[in-house]
């Protein structure tokens, strides 16, 4: 959730939008005199027939999946149990703010990102540095390439840690601001285990728990037998989130590649924040499609 679709729809809304209106401007009414003198009915040139039409349809999609509402279907398990692979999610793209679409820049705000929220983010790239020693974001999560191109990506984690929080995680144990995070365990994983994504978690012996974060209560799970994941602080994390930056953890706590690997997340590559399960396909001979989660809203 590589290409940027939304810089497809500004592309063709410009390209539409230019054709028609220069031909508007400056052919419309020549065509128009030299044709009804001819006797001919008026019609437009294929290409501006084109443009004319489909010119507002794409325009009415990119302002509604740029400043309301935008899908995009869950491609991994890291989010598991909250999300699963094939849910298809709308996300508010108002939440946190107006942004230009493709360039992503925010031009309202409207509210700031809290604790537990499900978001939908550009990936940042890994924290490198290069030759001269300058922190970088890069495509190669060795560093080795620090001017690596980072791949133009939507991932979706949860917020974990905002701008001054202190923040420590060891495994799935996590202390914010001096105070461990409560959880609560639930139970072994059940699930299908002819589908790849549920016989990870069940080979791993994984287990729910409920997870008080702030305000929102969600599950998570977690697979210790899996391996150990990087703690925080570390060489990518300060102990102190820094501003305008936010630290994201999967819910699959053990399966997911989130700030403990690449650092925090850049406030200005918020996409929105997810709200809402409209579909759910678990595959052909797996289970097809998921009633239950259809309208399921997101916490």
């Amino acid at each position: 959730m590589d290409f940027d679709f939304s810089a497809i729809l500004l592309a063709l809304a410009v390209v539409f939008g230019v054709v028609w209106g220069l031909d508007r401007l400056f052919l419309y009414k020549k065509r128009a005199a030299r044709l009804a003198a001819a006797g001919d009915e008026y019609r437009d040139p294929v290409p501006v027939d084109w443009a004319r039409s489909l010119f507002p349809v794409i325009f009415v999609v990119l302002l509604l999946r740029s400043f309301v509402a935008e899908p995009f279907r869950i491609p991994s398990g890291s989010m598991m149990p909250t999300l699963d692979v094939g849910d298809f999610i709308l996300v508010n793209k108002f939440a946190y703010g107006l942004r230009l679409p493709a360039f992503n820049n925010k031009i309202v705000s409207l509210g700031e990102p809290k604790r537990g929220d499900v978001i939908v983010f550009r990936f940042p790239g890994y924290i490198c540095q290069d030759q001269n020693g300058n922190v970088v974001r890069s495509g190669d999560i060795t560093c080795a390439d620090p001017h690596a191109p980072v791949a133009s990506q939507n991932w979706i984690k949860r917020i974990i840690g905002l701008p001054g929080d202190s923040i420590e995680v060891r495994d799935s144990q996590i202390v914010i601001n001096g105070k461990p995070v409560v959880d609560t365990e639930i139970g072994p994983f059940t699930g299908n285990p002819n589908r790849a994504e549920d016989n990870e978690l069940l080979y791993n012996n994984a287990t729910l728990w409920k997870e008080h974060l702030g305000s929102v209560n969600h599950l998570i799970a977690r697979m210790p037998s899996r391996g150990p994941t990087p703690p925080i602080p570390n060489a990518r994390v300060p102990s102190v989130v820094p501003p305008n930056c936010y630290i994201v953890m999967g819910d699959d706590r053990e399966n997911s590649e989130d700030s403990r690997w690449w650092g925090c997340m850049p406030e200005q590559n918020l996409v929105g924040k997810a709200f809402m399960i409209w579909f759910s396909w678990k595959g052909l001979h797996t289970g097809a499609v998921d009633f239950h989660r259809i309208g399921t809203v997101i916490h």
